[in-house]
């Protein structure tokens, strides 16, 4: 029968071999984890290789994502489908096994991970998930949501901002399901980090209201066993256990060095290390003996039937919630939302409210919080300002877990990289609000959302210069063009109610992350015909037209989709004919057919496009002899309608702006 230490050098040989052979990555971690790695995925860690997506699996979250050999060595071993030629093809070209952990190309892998302090901010989206459904769903006898969230971290994760932002959050609401392993090596790639990192990170920790199991020699299995045991009893709140180790460990000549951190061993430290933890077989072999008694493939089937006769038995006694369940789970939306959306979008077309389009995303929050239970959301400590609370919500907190609305405090990296975990698996749509400007701080993990495309809903409000007397701190200018170019990443930013109910609707159908951008400032009302408003979806569409020989095409977004439609009533007084196209969603408009595009904006027609933002974007419409009224420097502080006159966003200077433009494609 193979010892501990066998199965963990099978660990350590996999991963030095599969760097070797692509020539890169990092093996250090995988070689001073190894016997961490060991005990977890050996004794505790419940998991089915067969079906990677049974729902109540134990999560793994490798935060520390460069020692990405140590996850998928695992992975093979247990028995998922990742094979021996998948390690072989490590890091290379469309291979299961890329660099870093990725969400979506290889089973196993519950998100992807490399930009560190994220993996660990997911874990803890994962188990305030956790804990917000056990509320929900359990029922006496019944714990169909039950399991533990494991998280690997290193030094360079708790030296991330986010990890005190996440950890501090996870400590005050209590999160008892996550169990965060920590790999003291005192290594990062410039070396020893005494002389930049000199944490008590136990003690840090406990401040935050963790359970701390410190010092705890990495090196020593049931040392680890019993750690991770005492992690299991605390439910209370999260727990931190403190592992010594060494990086690189089994390398005579760069054990516990920087320079094993990323980069392969080479042949003669290979060979070295074979003969140091006296491993005798050649690359990429495993004795038959090592893998039976790593293959989890019998035992995951069996946790997984045992918990499908307790689902079974719940769905007998409580029908109505093993439904719903089941239904969330799917990632299904409630089969009257078409009809219940379509009634939102009526009422407030009926209505005709002139609203600041934040005011309008929360009366859609209050028509679709009732009918979705699995919408849970929040704000980064601007509740009032990003309207993101409704009606009778309840408060997610340590003692009322079923509550669906999290304060994240000022945390607007951490609640972003929440979101994901929190949408990950878990049958959740999260969404969190901040100011539009501050989408800055989050932007790692809006762009690991598009990567992943994870169901996350991001709130921004204060949307321009008209936010006003906050000044260019608060002002956002080019926020906008830089979230448009994350592939993947939906966008709108509505000019109405109307405007903003139909993006509300796109963002809870679609299937990947959507980014709601949302004024301060009261927005007028625009009339519509039905197939005006069925337009809107398409992310662009013509909103005002002229029977006469069009002259020129206004496009404009959000606020300035008013100013572009009252330049236009001024150009026809001149005798100019106008188009007005309102985009509040540049990403789906792209997306349309060639032909639906052009019959919206046809290419030889003078185009002019409207935004209080930076313009570079914009210039794929207009083309070279278009126009783009936009913002070429910060804002100011003063009161939003004067800013905008300052800096151009008149009728008078768009209406001089269009006839420059029809004049420049004339000459």
């Amino acid at each position: 029968m193979a010892t501990r230490l066998e199965r963990a050098n099978a660990i350590r040989f996999l991963s030095i071999d599969a760097v070797e052979r692509a020539k890169s990555g990092h093996p250090g971690m995988p070689m001073g984890m190894a016997d961490i790695a060991e005990v977890l995925w050996h004794d505790f860690l419940r998991f089915n290789p067969l079906n990677p997506n049974w729902f109540n699996r134990d999560r793994f979250i490798l935060s520390n994502g460069h020692g990405s050999m140590l996850q998928y060595a695992l992975l093979h071993l247990t028995g998922f489908a990742v094979s021996l030629e998948d390690l072989q093809a490590f890091r290379q070209l469309h291979s299961k096994t890329p660099g870093h952990p990725e969400y979506g190309f290889t089973p196993g892998v519950e998100t992807t991970t490399g930009p560190l302090g994220q993996g660990l901010a997911n874990a803890v989206g994962m188990a305030l998930a956790h804990q917000h459904l056990a509320a929900q769903f359990n029922r006496p006898a019944f714990p169909i949501v039950d399991h533990h969230i494991y998280c690997f971290v290193g030094d360079g994760c708790l030296m991330e901002g986010i990890s005190h932002e996440v950890a501090s959050l996870a400590g005050t609401l209590g999160l008892g399901r996550l169990i965060v392993i920590y790999d003291d090596n005192h290594i990062s790639i410039d070396g020893k980090v005494d002389a930049w990192f000199r944490d008590n990170t136990p003690q840090r920790f406990e401040a935050y209201g963790w359970h701390v199991v410190a010092d705890v020699d990495g090196h020593n299995s049931e040392a680890i066993h019993q750690a991770i045991l005492a992690a299991q009893a605390v439910d209370d709140r999260p727990s931190l256990i403190c592992c010594r180790t060494q990086i690189g460990f089994g390398a005579p000549n760069v054990v516990g060095t920087a320079k094993i951190h990323g980069s392969p061993l080479g042949a003669s430290e290979i060979a070295a290390t074979r003969e140091a933890l006296q491993w005798p077989h050649p690359p990429f072999v495993i004795p038959a003996d090592i893998y039976a008694s790593w293959d989890k493939r019998k035992q995951g089937g069996t946790r997984e039937a045992a918990w499908q006769t307790l689902f079974a038995g719940y769905q007998a006694e409580y029908p109505e919630l093993a439904a719903e369940f089941t239904r969330r789970f799917a990632g299904k939306l409630p089969a009257d939302f078409a009809e219940v959306s379509a009634a939102l979008i009526q009422t407030l077309n009926a209505k005709q409210q002139t609203l600041a389009t934040r005011q309008a995303s929360q009366a859609c929050l209050n028509h679709y919080a009732p009918i979705l239970p699995e919408l849970i959301g929040g704000s980064a400590d601007l509740t009032e300002s990003n309207g993101t609370h409704w009606q009778g919500m309840s408060i997610f907190s340590r003692e009322t877990p079923a509550g669906r609305y999290v304060h994240y405090g000022v945390r607007e990296f951490g609640m972003s990289a929440m979101l994901n975990g929190l949408s990950l698996g878990y049958g959740l749509i999260p969404f969190g609000g901040t100011f539009l400007t501050f989408s800055d701080y989050a932007r790692n993990a809006i762009r690991l959302s598009a990567m992943m495309q994870t169901r996350a809903i991001f709130v921004y409000t204060h949307d321009s210069i008209g936010l006003g007397e906050d000044g260019p701190t608060h002002q956002p200018i080019e926020q906008l063009a830089s979230l448009r170019m994350i592939p993947g990443l939906a966008l709108f930013r509505p000019c109405d109610t109307v405007e903003t109910a139909v993006a509300w609707q796109q963002a809870l159908q679609r299937l990947g992350p959507t980014c709601l951008v949302l004024s301060r400032q009261a927005l007028p009302f625009q009339t519509r015909t039905p197939a005006q408003i069925e337009a809107i979806a398409k992310g662009g569409y013509i909103l005002r037209d002229t029977t006469a020989v069009l002259d020129a095409i206004l496009i404009a977004t959000g606020s300035e989709v008013a100013l572009a439609v009252a330049a236009a009533e001024a150009l026809a007084a001149e005798g100019v004919h106008v188009r007005v196209v309102s985009m509040p969603s540049v990403d789906q408009f792209l997306a349309q057919t060639l032909a639906y595009r052009e019959a919206v904006l046809p290419t030889h027609t003078p185009k002019v496009a409207v935004e209080a933002a930076l313009g570079l974007d914009w210039h794929q419409f207009v083309g070279v002899t278009g126009a783009v009224v936009h913002l070429a420097t910060f804002g100011e502080s003063a009161p939003g309608p004067e800013i905008f006159k300052e800096r151009g966003f008149t009728v008078e200077n768009v209406v001089t702006v269009v006839q420059q433009t029809i004049k420049r494609r004339l000459s």
